[in-house]
């Protein structure tokens, strides 16, 4: 998957093959400045003025690169990662089109804090299949200043990665943004745009009322940290914190869903929002998953893990034949939980062709990470077959022949011959709720 925000679209393809493991992926300009909560589907029809979820979107842009992009993501941004997830602590992205949630689907009642496009006429394509949030009034007011503190805050209690309890003070809020941190971790800062994984508890200061959070859902949620793709009160406090810190966030309207509130979830237009945000893993732009590596057969290729952050080197077997079906292999097993169809996942990738080994695409190349939402056919067949059911942490070999990649119709340029079989090697970064997107 080359570096390239959209990659080729089926009109550059027009026999209607699959030209881009994003064969249909979201497209749409850069998020702004609001965003709202991904509310279960039963829901949508009570949620005025939001879009139509089966209108087409607009054509995918061009790439400007001049080298052939043939596994594009509609997201191209920086991004850290930590393998390690026996330890959070230790090391171990929204897109613009709103709440895809194939994942929200998968989880039934789930809730995502997305952004909205205010100010766009972008629409949401075929593949946003679940919600598409309410647009924030062009007059919102300015997101205040974060402070480390306040005189009354809420008193919180319970472990990091589990459901917090928040304890709400008699008084009332001052109105101030806070992000105060209740602990500290020692995994990798979060940067902007960098890809976090984040579990949150959420709670209505004004009201008292519970509102359901992503431990409720039982998925965190995946998105790149300031980049304007959330609300604030998530995509802006986890900013200059480490993974395995958890976090008090205390965030007015204007940090959260604007004047309007959400009257969806019952949040006022002058309600007060309490988040406490558990931050799980970090990505970076050239991580890679570690473990023990446990060779393939035979008659898979050979892999050599090159460092730098370079692509790796693949070397099929001697006159290999075409397979007749997918073939996958687990070169490290990782130990974070099993993908599921309709998350998003975050990936690292290298592309060889089967018969000569020939190099046609990596995101290793491009420095940064891989990310789509899994089991819709926004990618190849063979990627949504091959990933789906692995377990974050892990790097897996997949070889697949052509019906199942490009077939006859490969993309212009990309070096890949028709009815080609290919070898991808793939290291499953992260996966959670979110939605692949632009930046």
């Amino acid at each position: 998957m080359a570096e390239n925000p959209s990659g080729p679209t089926e009109a550059d393809n027009p026999s209607g093959a699959l030209a881009d493991p994003v064969v249909s992926g979201p497209g749409g300009s850069a998020a702004s400045d609001r965003a709202s909560i991904v509310v279960p589907p039963a829901m949508i029809a009570r949620q005025a003025g939001w879009g139509d979820p089966d209108e087409a979107g607009p054509a995918l842009p061009v790439s400007k690169s001049d080298e052939p992009q043939v596994f594009a993501s509609t997201v191209r941004k920086q991004q850290e990662s930590e393998a390690d997830y026996e330890n959070v602590g230790s090391g171990g992205r929204l897109g613009v089109v709103l709440g895809v949630v194939l994942a929200v689907l998968l989880v039934g009642s789930g809730i995502g804090l997305y952004v909205v496009n205010s100010g766009s006429d972008t629409k949401s394509t075929a593949s946003d299949t679940a919600t598409a949030a309410p647009s924030a009034s062009p007059s919102a007011p300015a997101v205040p200043p974060i402070k480390a503190d306040a005189k009354v805050l809420p008193t919180v209690s319970g472990d990091f990665g589990k459901k917090a309890d928040i304890t709400l003070p008699s008084e009332k809020s001052d109105g101030s943004f806070v992000v105060k941190p209740l602990s500290e971790g020692s995994g990798t800062k979060v940067d902007k745009g960098n890809w976090v994984s984040a579990d949150f508890t959420l709670k209505d200061w004004t009201t008292g009322k519970d509102i359901q959070g992503s431990y409720d859902q039982g998925k965190p949620q995946l998105f790149q940290a300031g980049l304007g793709q959330l609300i604030p009160a998530l995509d802006s406090a986890v900013v200059g914190h480490k993974a395995g810190s958890r976090l008090l966030v205390v965030a007015p309207p204007a940090a959260a869903f604007g004047s309007a509130g959400n009257s969806t979830l019952g949040l006022g237009p002058k309600d007060d929002l309490v988040l406490v945000v558990d931050i799980q893993r970090v990505n970076t732009p050239d991580s890679r998953v570690s473990g023990d590596v446990t060779p393939p057969s035979s008659d898979f290729a050979a892999v050599t893990v090159n460092g730098d952050g370079k692509a790796d080197t693949i070397t099929p077997p001697a006159n290999a034949a075409d397979p007749s079906d997918l073939k996958t292999a687990v070169l490290i097993q990782g130990k974070g939980p099993k993908i599921e169809s309709g998350e998003l996942a975050v990936v690292q990738y290298t592309g060889v062709t089967l018969k000569d080994g020939k190099k046609f695409d990596s995101s290793l190349d491009k420095k940064t990470a891989f990310s789509f939402v899994t089991g819709g056919g926004n990618v190849i067949p063979g990627w949504d077959k091959g990933v789906v059911g692995q377990n974050v942490g892990s790097r897996i070999e997949l070889v697949i022949p052509a019906a199942q990649a490009y077939g006859a119709n490969p993309p212009q340029g990309s070096g890949i011959p028709a009815n080609a079989s290919l070898v991808f090697v793939i290291d499953i970064l992260d996966a959670g709720v979110g939605s692949a997107g632009q930046g």
